[in-house]
């Protein structure tokens, strides 16, 4: 990894849309809010379909501090691991499924009772900061003034944990223009409380961060190195954070992208090749960063550091200090068996 400048009546017409060529059916915001997390595994919805249920479960595991990573309605290994991570904060035997026991304090316990599907009223502020779109080639990216969000969806899809189709399954009729009413999921507030130690567990690709007493203070989802740039072993340590950074690009120093062969500077935005936050690690050019890929958080490998949906990363940050120790190891008490 190069080095860093530290640097909403809730019905709405039954409507069909197309995402990527591939028709999906519209949600109702009734069918997550009563929908039951106990069917999850008894009822099959069509492949590529965002399950209400599973949308419930992804929110309510977010809630209780153990991040599913995008909360998109499909099952998966990340929703696996929030449910291991869940177990492993509850003191639970820690597998990974959802049986009665998890079901029942998912809903009992939850810390808010908030409907999981709310209405949102999109605002001018949403709409502004904008960019048409995100060349992939560095060269390109470090012309540009920002890497800022290229819809008003996809700022919402972010701030509200979810995955960009499922925020068009809830509203396929909308442009998103500011005073448009949306339905949006409530992932509630992020997680308090001051981190003392953190893992980063390079074999079930999970962040785990606990408090001085010991006590597991949230889990999250993380890509950690790959095998071509795996990640530093060892104990290293927090050396600072800083949001919304510009991302130095040195090709001698770590990876060549492209045809880029000279020192970038790349502006700062949710888009960048970091995201909206760098934890700075004393392990030189390494740190615990965003995305600006969130649905692919532990479905491709990263250049040796470890990255988070820029939510969790958010949240991570808020919760250090510099000298907060980062353990990198293999198997956590919070991985499914």
């Amino acid at each position: 990894m190069s080095s860093m400048k530290t640097a909403l009546t809730m019905s709405l017409l039954a409507l069909a849309f197309s995402v990527g060529g591939a028709a999906a059916r519209e949600l109702r915001p009734e069918e997550i809010n009563t929908a039951s997390i106990a069917s999850i595994g008894t009822e099959k919805p069509a492949p590529g379909d965002p399950d209400p249920a599973i949308v419930r479960l992804q929110v309510l595991l977010d809630r209780a501090g153990s991040s599913p990573g995008v909360i998109d309605g499909l099952s998966g290994e990340n929703v696996d691991k929030a449910v291991a991570g869940f177990e492993a904060m509850n003191n639970l035997p820690v597998d990974g499924r959802l049986d009665p026991e998890v079901a029942s304090r998912l809903e009992g316990n939850a810390p808010i009772v908030a409907p999981i599907v709310e209405s949102y009223v999109v605002s001018a502020e949403d709409a502004a900061g904008l960019v048409d779109k995100i060349p992939e080639d560095y060269g390109e990216k470090a012309k540009m003034q920002s890497l800022g969000y290229t819809s008003v969806a996809e700022k919402l899809s972010e701030r509200f944990h979810m995955g960009i189709d499922l925020v068009h399954a809830l509203n396929p009729a909308s442009q998103f223009a500011p005073g448009d009413t949306v339905w949006v999921v409530n992932p509630g507030p992020p997680r308090g409380g001051k981190v003392k130690r953190i893992e980063a567990d390079r074999k079930t690709g999970q962040v785990l961060a606990y408090a001085a007493d010991g006590s597991l203070l949230a889990v999250y989802p993380a890509t950690i190195g790959s095998e071509d740039n795996p990640a530093p072993s060892g104990k290293h340590k927090v050396k600072g954070v800083a949001r919304m950074p510009v991302y130095r690009y040195d090709p001698k120093r770590n990876f060549k992208q492209g045809k880029n062969d000279k020192v970038l500077t790349i502006p700062k935005g949710p888009n960048g090749p970091v995201g909206t936050v760098w934890i700075d690690l004393t392990e030189p050019t390494y740190g615990i960063h965003g995305t600006p890929e969130p649905k692919l958080i532990d479905k491709v490998g990263s250049h040796g550091c470890v990255r988070l949906t820029n939510w969790d990363a958010e949240e991570l940050a808020a919760m250090v200090k510099p000298g907060v120790v980062v353990d990198f190891v293999t198997g956590s008490p919070a991985a499914p068996k």
